[in-house]
């Protein structure tokens, strides 16, 4: 039996425990990390809808429409609707993930980044320092660029730019730019006072907010008599079953088991141990398809604005041979995407590295000798799931090109959208999941040291 005053006070604690509940059985920290994210993604939402001065809105909408298939799309589905609008997040986050990945690369081929990636704390918070200047130079460079690209632009008859000259490229640098930041700047708050990867959420938002209008124009075309009934089941269907596809495939692993040898520490011995090391099918994410349709796209939208310029007619013939769902474009982009699946996992996991990791720890494949040998076995796994990985990668974003170029399908449906969507849910899921076991074993540990 427990005294009187313990038993109040456990009694007390189980009621604290209940008040700090709500209804869904959330933790009050969880709570307020969720309606933050939410408050982050409104004003977010928000800022898609506020354009950069001197712009024609008759001109912008017909410039859109006629690029919509190409990197202006693509860019357009990230911001969220943003760059259709020409707001002030017009560039979105693409700067800053830009840059992640230039400091990405040169941490694994300069031998100064390398070793400020050694140091810990104080090396991540230089790398991070130096993404942060190459987002602004990046973010001003393009800005400038567009400010550059769309004084020469019309649409509808009219001119893109009512204002053109050099107060339009200032402002609309200064605009573009400060907006660029800003997201650099909410993401960072989602990730620490939020829940989930911030620069994640903001383009899972943004690829989520073309849901509706993209379901509204499948409906509108079965009223019209586009598209059956059964068509529409049929897609919706096989939505499912490639959102189920890429979860399997994005929660698989090949677990390599490791074992720990005995060493004695004082007067105890410890290992002994067997665990595992974890591989996923897909280390790269979702890089491959996004530079690849970058790398594809970018000279396909290019040669659309200059084919009408005299003596560059031929790139009229150029531009139509890689555009979307053609051909030569479905074997450049499905070629690009295996490519950099094995370039990205090869920079982002060194088998050599986790093999003296493994010797220095006391861990060990079984069967296999430490050192070189485990180096070369792991290697060979890797490559093998990166292969793996590749195919399946590939399957899934070239699937919305033969539904577009068969089935006339009005929605991007699969690819690095759907790819991006499942990766952000899972990892919202997972963190979620951390903070509710959390907060449950903090509730145990009271309980355990008042009995």
């Amino acid at each position: 039996m427990l005294p009187l005053k313990q038993l109040k006070e456990l009694l007390a604690s189980n009621a604290s425990n209940k008040m700090s509940q709500n209804r869904l059985g959330l933790s009050e920290d969880l709570l307020k990390r969720i309606l933050y994210l939410v408050g982050a993604l409104i004003v977010f939402r928000l800022g898609t809808h506020i354009v950069i001065p001197f712009i024609s809105q008759d001109a912008l909408a017909s410039l859109v429409e006629d690029n919509r298939t190409g990197i202006l799309g693509m860019m357009n589905m990230f911001s969220g609707g943003a760059l259709e609008r020409l707001s002030i997040f017009t560039l979105g986050i693409m700067p800053y993930i830009s840059s992640s990945i230039i400091m990405n690369l040169m941490t694994s081929v300069v031998p100064h980044f390398e070793q400020l990636k050694k140091e810990g704390d104080r090396g991540r918070r230089k790398i991070t320092q130096y993404t942060r200047m190459g987002t602004v130079l990046l973010a001003v460079f393009q800005s400038y660029g567009i400010s550059i690209a769309l004084q020469s632009q019309s649409g509808g008859g009219f001119d893109l730019v009512t204002n053109p000259g050099l107060t339009f490229s200032f402002v609309t640098v200064v605009t573009l730019t400060t907006g660029t930041l800003f997201l650099m700047w909410l993401g960072e708050q989602i990730s620490e006072k939020g829940i989930g990867n911030g620069i994640s959420m903001i383009i899972f938002a943004g690829i989520v907010s073309g849901l509706p209008s993209s379901f509204g124009n499948t409906l509108s075309m079965v009223g019209t008599g586009e598209l059956s009934v059964f068509a529409v089941v049929v897609i919706f269907m096989m939505a499912i079953l490639v959102m189920a596809f890429v979860v399997f495939m994005e929660r698989g692993q090949r677990r390599i088991t490791v074992n720990y040898a005995k060493r004695q520490q004082g007067r105890k011995m410890v290992g002994g141990q067997s665990s595992y090391l974890p591989l996923k099918i897909n280390m790269a994410g979702v890089i491959p398809p996004i530079f690849a349709s970058s790398i594809i796209l970018f000279p396909s939208t290019m040669g659309g604005w200059f084919s009408q310029t005299e003596g560059l007619g031929w790139l009229a013939d150029v531009t139509a041979a890689i555009s979307p769902g053609q051909p030569l474009y479905i074997a450049f982009y499905g070629t690009a995407i295996v490519f950099f699946t094995f370039f990205y996992t090869a920079l982002t996991f060194d088998a050599k590295d986790t093999a003296d990791n493994l010797r220095k720890s006391g861990g060990f494949i079984p069967g296999i000798r430490p050192g070189q040998h485990s180096a070369d076995y792991i290697d060979g796994v890797t490559s093998r799931l990166t292969a793996v990985g590749a195919a399946y990668i590939t399957a899934v974003c070239l699937l919305p090109e033969f539904l577009i170029l068969y089935w006339n399908v009005p929605f991007y449906f699969g690819g690095t959208s759907l790819l991006i969507i499942v990766v952000v849910v899972i990892d919202f899921i997972a963190q979620a999941q951390s903070h509710m076991m959390s907060n449950q074993y903090e509730g145990l540990m009271r309980k355990a040291n008042l009995k």
